[in-house]
C-alpha cells in the first residue's frame, strides 16, 4: 500500500499536475479533496471531466466518473456485491477505493487518453426501433454507422503511419531528389525535342506512334475483356453444376419419401408450431412486455440516492417478512382440499415446464439441424470448387465403403506380411549380435594365447600386411591401365588436333569477312539507334503532356462530382430541416393542446425554464454553502441562549415558590 501512495505521490507532483505533495499530505487530504484529486487526473485523460466538484451533486459526481471509468474498462477488485461499497466509497470519497483508481489511472495515462478519445466516436447511441421505423431517421442512423466504420478504418492507416517509421526528413530528401530528376528530364526532354525537329516528315512519324499506342492499348484491354469472359463462363459453368446435382439430389430424397411419413412430418410440424403460436410466444411477449413497463416506469423515475436505496431496502424486508409470516400461517393451516389441490398444481406446473424445456430443445435441435445442413452445403461447393469432385450419397458411397473394406483387408494382409518380415529381421539382427560377441571372445582368446607366447599383436599385424598388400596389387594395376590409356588419350587429341586445324582453315577466312560487315552494321545500328532515340523522345513528351492533361481533366472531373454530392447533401439537409420547420408550425398553429406540446418550441421553453431553475438552485445552494458555517455558530447562540434564560426562568420560578411558602408559615404561626 505504501509504495502504491509513493508511485501516487511522485506522479501528481510531474507534469501536468504539479501537485507539491508528500506522503504525510496527500494521506491527510479529506474526501472531499481526495475527489478533486481524482477529477483532475480524469480531466487529464478526458478535457469534458474539467468540473469543480464543489458546484456539482455528489449523485451526478458519482454517475459521471463511474461512466468515464466504465469507457476506460476500469474492473474494481472484488466480485458483483462489492460493486455497491465501490460506488459508496466513490461518493464519499473513500481512500481504500479512491487510491487503487488513482494508482490504475496514472500507470497508464496514455492509453487511456487514446481510449477516451476513441470512445468519442465510436461509442454508438442506441435508438429505439419505433424511431427507426422512419425514413429520414434510418437513413441518418444508417450514414452515422459508416462515418463510424470510417473513422475506424481512418486511424487505423494513422496508427500505421505512425508506427511506420517515416520521418519528415526523409520525405523531404525524397522530394528534393524527385524534384532535381524532374529538371533532369525536363533538360533531356528539351534537348530530344530539338533534335527531333531536325528530323523530316517528325509530325508523321509521332501521329504514326500515337496510332500504334492507341491499338496497343485496345489490344490490351480486349485481351483482358477476353480473360473475364472467360473467368464469367467459368464461373457460370460451375454455377451450373451445382445447381444440377442440387436438382439431382432433390429428386432422389423426393423419390424415396413416402406420403404417410411426409404426412406424419407436417402434422408434428403443425403441432409444434400451434404450440409455439398458441403457448409459448404470447407467455414470452408478455414477459417481455412487463420487462418494458417495468424499465419505463424505473426512466420515469427521479435518480435515486443512498437514502432512498435504503429506504426500498427497509420497504423490501418488510414486505419479506409480511410473506413469510403469512406462508407460516398457511402451513399452519393445513387444509387437505388445498394440500391435494396444491399437488395438481405442482405437477401441472413441471409438466408445462417440461414441455416448454422440450420446446426449447427442439427449437434448438433444429436451428442445430438447420446450421449443419448450410455447413454440409458449404463444405460440399468448397469441395467442388477445390477437386471439381460431387459428395458422395447414396448407393455411390455404399460402393465407396465397399471398396475401402476390401483394401483395408489388402492393407492388413500386407501389415501382417510385413510384421513377419520385421520379426525375421529381429532374428537375424540377433544372431549377427550373437556372432559379433563369439567372434570377439575368439579374438580375446588369441591376444590372450600370444601374450603367454610372447608374440603380442601378430595376428593384427598379419592382418594389416595382407590388407596392404592386397591394397598395393590393386594400385598397381590400376597404375598400368591409367598410363596405357593416357597414352592412346595423347595420341588420339593429336589426331582430333590436326583434323581441326585443317577444318577451321576456311572457317577462319569466313569470320574474318563477317568481322568487317559486323563492324559496318554495327555503324548502322548506332546511327538507326540515334535516330529511334530522338523518336522516342519526342513521342515521350507528346504522351507526358497528354498525361498531364488527362490528369487536369480528371481533377476537375473529381472536383466537379464532390461539389455535386455536397450540394445534394446540402439540398436534403434544407429539405429535412424545412420538413422540420412545417412539422413545428403545424403544431404550434393547431388547436390541439396534445399537438402544441410536441412542439419544439414548447420543450425548450421547459428547457429554459428548468435549466433558469437549476441556476437559481444551484446559486441557493451556493449561498447556503457560504452562510452555513456562520449560521450554524448563530444557532448555536441561539441555543446556549435559550438553555441560558430557560435556566433563569427555573431560577425565578424557584425563588417565588420559596418566598411564598416563607410567607404562609408567618401567616400559619400569627393564627396561632
Amino acid at each position: 500500500m505504501s509504495d502504491q501512495i509513493k508511485f501516487i505521490v511522485e506522479k501528481l507532483n510531474k507534469e501536468p499536475f504539479k501537485k507539491n505533495y508528500n506522503l504525510i499530505t496527500f494521506d491527510s487530504l479529506e474526501p472531499m479533496q481526495l475527489l478533486q484529486v481524482l477529477n483532475d487526473v480524469l480531466a487529464e485523460i478526458d478535457p469534458k471531466q474539467v468540473v469543480d466538484i464543489r458546484e456539482e451533486m455528489p449523485d451526478q459526481t458519482a454517475k459521471r466518473m463511474l461512466s468515464l471509468l466504465g469507457i476506460l474498462k476500469y474492473k474494481p477488485p472484488g466480485n458483483a456485491t462489492d460493486m455497491s461499497t465501490f460506488r459508496q466509497g466513490l461518493v464519499i470519497g473513500s481512500k481504500p477505493v479512491i487510491h487503487p483508481v488513482l494508482h490504475w489511472l496514472l500507470q497508464r495515462t496514455n492509453e487511456l487518453k487514446k481510449r477516451a478519445y476513441l470512445a468519442r466516436f465510436l461509442i454508438k447511441l442506441e435508438v429505439p426501433a419505433e424511431f427507426l421505423q422512419d425514413e429520414t431517421v434510418a437513413d441518418t442512423n444508417k450514414q452515422y454507422e459508416e462515418l463510424m466504420e470510417g473513422f475506424k478504418t481512418l486511424h487505423k492507416e494513422c496508427e500505421q503511419l505512425k508506427t511506420s517509421g517515416f520521418s519528415t526528413a526523409e520525405i523531404r530528401r525524397d522530394i528534393s531528389a524527385m524534384e532535381e530528376e524532374k529538371d533532369q528530364l525536363i533538360k533531356r526532354v528539351e534537348r530530344l525535342k530539338k533534335r527531333v525537329e531536325t528530323v523530316q516528315n517528325h509530325q508523321r512519324m509521332l501521329k504514326i506512334a500515337r496510332q500504334l499506342r492507341v491499338e496497343k492499348e485496345r489490344e490490351e484491354f480486349l485481351a483482358q475483356q477476353k480473360q473475364e469472359q472467360k473467368n464469367q463462363l467459368f464461373h457460370a459453368v460451375q454455377r451450373l453444376q451445382r445447381v444440377q446435382n442440387q436438382l439431382k439430389s432433390m429428386r432422389h430424397a423426393a423419390a424415396d419419401a413416402k406420403p404417410e411419413s411426409l404426412m406424419k412430418r407436417l402434422e408434428e410440424e403443425i403441432k409444434f408450431n400451434s404450440y409455439m403460436v398458441s403457448e409459448k410466444f404470447p407467455k414470452e411477449l408478455d414477459n417481455k412486455k412487463k420487462e418494458m413497463h417495468f424499465l419505463q416506469k424505473v426512466v420515469s423515475e427521479p435518480a435515486m440516492g443512498h437514502s432512498d436505496l435504503l429506504e426500498l431496502e427497509a420497504k423490501i424486508n418488510e414486505v419479506n417478512t409480511q410473506i413469510n409470516q403469512l406462508i407460516e400461517k398457511k402451513m399452519m393451516r393445513n387444509e387437505p382440499i388445498e394440500g391435494k389441490l396444491s399437488l395438481y398444481r405442482q405437477q401441472a406446473s413441471i409438466i408445462s415446464r417440461k414441455k416448454e424445456a422440450k420446446a426449447e430443445e427442439l427449437q434448438e435441435a433444429k436451428e442445430k439441424l438447420s446450421n449443419l445442413e448450410r455447413e454440409v452445403s458449404m463444405k460440399a461447393t468448397q469441395t467442388r470448387e477445390f477437386d471439381g469432385t460431387e459428395v458422395l450419397k447414396g448407393d455411390e458411397f455404399k460402393r465407396y465403403v465397399s471398396k475401402l473394406r476390401s483394401k483395408s483387408t489388402v492393407f492388413k494382409k500386407k501389415h501382417q506380411i510385413i510384421a513377419e518380415f520385421k520379426a525375421e529381421f529381429g532374428l537375424l539382427q540377433r544372431t549377427e549380435e550373437l556372432l559379433k560377441q563369439r567372434h570377439e571372445n575368439i579374438q580375446h582368446q588369441l591376444q590372450t594365447v600370444e601374450d603367454k607366447k610372447g608374440i603380442s599383436g601378430y595376428s593384427y599385424t598379419q592382418e594389416e600386411l595382407e590388407r596392404v598388400s592386397a591394397l598395393k596389387s590393386e594400385v598397381d594395376e590400376v597404375k598400368g591401365r591409367t598410363l596405357d590409356g593416357m597414352s592412346e588419350m595423347v595420341k588420339k587429341l593429336n589426331s582430333l588436333v590436326a583434323e581441326k586445324k585443317s577444318a577451321l582453315a576456311p572457317i577462319i577466312k569466313e569470320l574474318r569477312q563477317l568481322r568487317q560487315k559486323c563492324q559496318e552494321l554495327t555503324q548502322e545500328c548506332e546511327e538507326k539507334k540515334t535516330q529511334y532515340d530522338s523518336c522516342a523522345a519526342g513521342l515521350e513528351s507528346n504522351r507526358s503532356k497528354l498525361e498531364q492533361e488527362v490528369r487536369g481533366l480528371r481533377e476537375e472531373c473529381l472536383q466537379e462530382e464532390s461539389r455535386y454530392h455536397y450540394t445534394n447533401c446540402m439540398i436534403k439537409n434544407l429539405e429535412v430541416q424545412l420538413r422540420r420547420a412545417t412539422d413545428e408550425m403545424k403544431a404550434y398553429v393547431s388547436s390541439d393542446q396534445q399537438e402544441k406540446r410536441k412542439a419544439i418550441r414548447q420543450y425548450t421553453k421547459n428547457i429554459a425554464e428548468q435549466e433558469n431553475l437549476g441556476k437559481k438552485l444551484r446559486e441557493k445552494q451556493k449561498t447556503v454553502r457560504e452562510s452555513h458555517g456562520p449560521n450554524m455558530k448563530q444557532a448555536k447562540m441561539w441555543r446556549d441562549f435559550e438553555q441560558l434564560m430557560e435556566c433563569k426562568k427555573q431560577c425565578f420560578l424557584k425563588q417565588q415558590s420559596q418566598t411564598s411558602i416563607g410567607q404562609v408559615t408567618k401567616f400559619y404561626n400569627l393564627d396561632i
